[in-house]
């Protein structure tokens, strides 16, 4: 290439930049301008004033007044139940440690109870065993006459304990009327007992 036609490229690329310098120029300033316009138009109207933001700092000492004393009445409020609930829990305690101590006693005088009946009932075993052993050492004749006075239920019953042999031979001496009653109360002692 020759040198006059480097020259008129450059100077066409100085003049392309010019160019676009201008109009970034002129577009810029009529970007702006509308703008301008609409602003100086609506300057005039009076804008509303923008809803006010609840603030967190109040502007009003009887509001923090009221506030700081509903906080007060909640905070007693709170202290007071809390009294309450640890007086109840002191109840309970209280009531459960009372039933504790009552069960307990409960228990040692069921098992006194236990002991008092195990002691009756053998000492009304130990009474009748020897009752029994000495109608048994009697004369079958005499023995007899104190078993014609009692009731047959009675006599069965010590019949029931004696050896075979003795009360065959009270029974022998007994007057046929008391030995039937007796014999038959002996018979029927066991028969509502269930077989299986």
């Amino acid at each position: 290439m020759t040198r006059p036609t480097r020259n008129r490229i450059a100077a066409r690329g100085a003049l392309f930049v010019l160019a676009a310098l201008l109009a970034a120029s002129g577009l810029i300033r009529l970007g702006q301008g509308p703008a301008q316009a609409v602003a100086r138009e609506f300057s005039h109207l009076e804008m509303p004033e923008p809803a006010a933001q609840p603030s967190c700092a109040p502007t009003d000492d009887s509001a923090l007044g009221a506030i700081l004393s509903k906080l007060q009445d909640r905070e007693r409020a709170v202290a007071e139940t809390e009294q309450r609930q640890k007086h109840d829990a002191q109840t309970l305690a209280v009531a459960r440690e009372e039933i504790q101590d009552q069960l307990h006693a409960l228990a040692e005088a069921e098992e006194s109870l236990r002991s008092t009946l195990a002691l009756a009932e053998t000492a009304a075993e130990d009474d009748l065993s020897r009752l029994t052993t000495v109608y048994e050492n009697m004369k079958p004749k005499d023995a007899a006459a104190l078993f014609e006075q009692m009731a047959p239920e009675f006599a069965a019953g010590f019949f029931g304990r004696m050896r075979p042999d003795t009360a065959a031979q009270i029974m022998a001496a007994l007057s046929p009327a008391s030995a039937y009653s007796i014999s038959v109360i002996l018979a029927g002692r066991n028969a509502g007992v269930p077989s299986q």
